[in-house]
């Protein structure tokens, strides 16, 4: 099964347009945005050919986001846990690293994904797989952002930049 990935789009349309664009190309099975959509607008794109899950972002302020995603997809709230072929992901917007590193130090999940840094990371600790995809540009993270999809399967990690 191959479930993607995508966090802190802040109303962006040019790289929401493109992260569904790369997510239907690839065949996903699902996606799964780790917050700050800012607008429902901006999740509307995502009812898709793909299962849909997000959580809340510290940006996301209109309540209207979960009634919106509710209506082609699954609003997991602050945080959520979701299971793809027997594959333990947590779902987490990121706004607190200790948060972050507990997820990922419990030892309960094979992946914890969050975003909120809008610092693209991939990294393994004791066989959990934290990844933050990154997000539009802020001045403290140059990165471009990216959509990743990860193959449960193999546990293969791909990531596509989303710039120019």
């Amino acid at each position: 099964m191959q479930v993607g990935i995508v966090s802190d789009t802040h109303d962006n349309a040019r790289y929401v347009e493109r992260a569904v664009s790369y997510f239907e190309q690839q065949g996903v099975d699902a996606v799964v945005h780790c917050g700050d959509f800012v607008a429902p607008f901006s999740a509307t794109p995502f009812d898709a050919d793909f299962d849909f899950y997000a959580v809340r972002g510290n940006n996301d302020g209109e309540w209207a986001l979960q009634n919106v995603v509710g209506e082609f997809g699954t609003y997991l709230g602050e945080m959520g846990e979701l299971t793809f072929d027997g594959t333990d992901f947590a779902v987490y917007h990121g706004t607190s690293r200790p948060i972050v590193d507990a997820l990922v130090d419990c030892g309960r999940y094979d992946y914890v994904v969050h975003g909120h840094t809008h610092e693209k990371a991939t990294e393994e600790r004791n066989g959990t797989v934290r990844i933050n995809p990154g997000g539009i540009p802020i001045p403290d993270a140059p990165a471009p952002p990216n959509a990743v999809v990860v193959e449960t399967d193999s546990g293969a990690v791909h990531v596509e930049s989303l710039s120019d």
